[in-house]
């Protein structure tokens, strides 16, 4: 819980005017903050700390801005922003910002209880890693040890030590008794904070040594977790992040920029993991999205210039199509929708009526094709809306693959 501080009328360091233009923008900020208009509260402690550089109350307020638009941007459910989309940072560069904030006043007024609950507030909202958990846990107990009974910091440790401690899984079967050593503590999610990592074993490499000690020293969990593992491969059975925009289909390459806060953290995560994502349509009717998805690689790290974010955050991504799959179920995961999918194999037409049919139904629509293009040529021509085709043609009418060009209306 982070609050607020109200800024003092009388302060004798500063010109009247000076002090009177601080005031006023941090009651602003304050008004802002307190009505949830976090990008509002924020702007006005900026301006106000151009005016006061590193003034404790200005830089403690917009730490506890960004805090809670990081909050509010992570408990924004998946299916508000796919109809009102937000540009900016997502909540881990504000948590960066908070953290650089809280940092400033704790070596400012380190006797200030106040700036310890801040700067928690902002580690516990970037925690990645252990480090920045056992950062978080040192700045907790740092201020209760200046105010030991304060319910905000009791609060975020209680909160804390639940989310590091540790948990057990072992299970032995009368055999040599097996070590955290050879436990994986991941299994698509961070050990600590429990977020989904998406990784899949067909995009990682096996350690050889690892797996031969394993298989010698505990065969019977070895088979049983290989079995599981293989039929989840083989099945299909895996997580994935969703992108929702548009239908997208097997082999297709598209470029895409990531704007929005949401896409920018899911896209941080997916770097880090296998590099692959769900594009998904929303259904017109019941503003949900529909139930097959296809499976696309982000293909640019592999280029010069990789897939490193904007100075702003923003990415621009290349991307190339593979699979389809079908949605099992779907959840919200800090703000964007993740998936458990199963992948559908296409099977070619087998019949001779299969294959006539497919071909009635590929000139069909290359019939369809030329005379909107047409169309759009002569509306065009007088001044209307200039549009690319969306055409699928079959590659290979024995084998009932396809290709595709998108389409956009400008």
């Amino acid at each position: 819980m982070v609050l607020i501080v109200q800024v003092s009328e009388a302060d004798n360091s500063l010109p009247l005017d000076i002090h009177n233009q601080v005031f006023q923008l941090v009651e602003k900020g304050n008004q802002a903050f307190i009505a949830s208009r976090f990008e509002e509260a924020i702007s006005n402690y900026s301006k106000a700390n151009s005016v006061k550089p590193l003034d404790p109350v200005v830089l403690t307020n917009r730490s506890a801005a960004y805090i809670r638009f990081g909050q509010y941007l992570k408990q924004r459910s998946a299916s508000i922003s796919e109809y009102r989309p937000l540009n900016g940072f997502d909540m881990s560069m504000l948590g960066e910002l908070a953290l650089k904030d809280a940092d400033k006043v704790t070596n400012i007024q380190s006797s200030s209880v106040k700036s310890y609950i801040t700067k928690a507030c902002a580690l516990m909202l970037v925690c990645t890693d252990l480090e920045r958990y056992e950062a978080a846990r040192d700045t907790i107990l740092s201020g209760l040890q200046i105010d030991p009974f304060s319910d905000p910091l009791r609060s975020n440790l209680q909160e804390l030590e639940k989310v590091m401690m540790p948990t057990s899984t072992s299970k032995t079967h009368g055999k040599a008794e097996r070590s955290d050593d050879f436990d994986c503590t991941v299994c698509d999610k961070c050990p600590l904070c429990r977020t989904v990592i998406f990784m899949t074993p067909r995009t990682f490499a096996v350690s050889v040594t690892l797996n031969n000690i394993i298989q010698k020293n505990f065969p019977e969990e070895y088979a049983e977790r290989k079995s599981e593992q293989d039929s989840l491969v083989h099945l299909g059975n895996e997580s994935m992040p969703l992108f929702v925009m548009d239908v997208i289909i097997s082999c297709q390459k598209l470029s895409l920029h990531i704007f929005e806060p949401r896409y920018r953290l899911m896209v941080r995560r997916i770097m880090e993991g296998n590099h692959r994502m769900g594009m998904v349509a929303l259904d017109s009717a019941t503003g949900s999205p529909v139930d097959v998805a296809c499976e696309v690689e982000i293909t640019c790290f592999e280029k010069l210039h990789r897939c490193d974010p904007l100075p702003d955050g923003r990415f621009v991504l290349e991307l190339e199509s593979h699979r389809r799959c079908r949605i099992v179920k779907a959840w919200d995961q800090d703000g964007y929708r993740v998936a458990e999918v199963e992948w559908v194999t296409d099977l070619p037409p087998q019949s001779d009526q299969e294959k006539a049919d497919l071909r009635e139904l590929t000139t069909s629509a290359a019939s369809f094709a030329r005379a909107w293009l047409e169309r759009a040529k002569e509306a065009d021509r007088h001044g209307g809306k200039q549009t690319i085709l969306f055409v699928v043609v079959p590659r290979d009418v024995n084998m009932g693959n396809s290709y595709g060009f998108g389409f956009l209306s400008i």
